[in-house]
């Protein structure tokens, strides 16, 4: 784990609200990267930066114990036109720490790498966090995924 100041950037995607009770979040987020997926909603989104896709995790009601909103999408260069069903959002420059996960993201990879998040002992915001999709996860079989978490 690495902590980098990181500048504002903006991103469309489609979105969910959830929680981390019930496994809602296992449902809610396999569901939401599956209709993402499905849809081709990468294709539809304006002004894309590149292919890199993002999950992200914001709006917060009470840290890790309430309902947050999950996105799926993509970077882009403005949020002036954002297409009916879709939602925009701005990363928020701040401090973040960055973790890796690496395996068979459709699997185990990311939610072990977010239960060690939740067990550290971070100052988290929960104001953003998020998830990167390069080209290290075109084989989501054997990937690499950058994973921001903001913190004080």
């Amino acid at each position: 784990m690495t902590t980098t100041k990181l500048n504002d950037f903006h991103v469309i995607g489609i979105s969910v609200r959830t929680r981390n009770e019930d496994q809602h979040i296992t449902k809610d987020i396999q569901k939401l990267w599956n209709t993402f997926m499905e849809q081709g909603v990468s294709d539809k989104i304006p002004n894309k930066s590149n292919e890199t896709l993002y999950g992200i995790y914001t709006d917060y009601e009470n840290g890790a114990s309430g309902y947050y909103k999950a996105i799926v999408g993509c970077k882009v260069d403005s949020l002036e036109s954002i297409p009916e069903g879709m939602v925009g959002t701005t990363i928020k420059n701040g401090s973040y720490s960055k973790f890796v996960a690496k395996g068979d993201v459709t699997q185990e990879a990311i939610p072990d790498a977010w239960a060690k998040i939740w067990r550290s002992d971070l100052n988290r915001t929960y104001a953003t966090d998020f998830e990167v999709y390069d080209d290290r996860a075109i084989d989501p079989k054997n990937a690499e995924v950058d994973i921001f978490v903001g913190v004080q």
